[in-house]
């Protein structure tokens, strides 16, 4: 892969998921959140294989359970809300 970065890209995280960054970064001691963040990306886009998955929406790929208010919910494991 090239190691010229011309483009930019702009993601919004839960405090979850900033966290379980930062938390790979550090444990990995890379020097920054971006370079963690593509590390992950690259791990991430070889354990999927990159193949596109028909009639699955974006917030069905988020780290962390989601309910229909987004990050609002509690524990995804418990059930329960708030």
């Amino acid at each position: 892969m090239n190691d010229l970065r011309a483009e930019r890209l702009q993601v919004m995280l839960s405090p979850d998921e900033l966290a379980a960054v930062d938390d790979f970064r550090f444990k990995h001691r890379m020097p920054t959140r971006a370079a963690a963040v593509r590390e992950l990306l690259k791990f991430g886009l070889a354990a999927a294989s990159v193949d596109a998955v028909v009639g699955v929406k974006s917030s069905d790929f988020g780290v962390f359970g989601r309910g229909p208010e987004g990050h609002t919910q509690g524990d995804p494991e418990s059930g329960t809300g708030d």
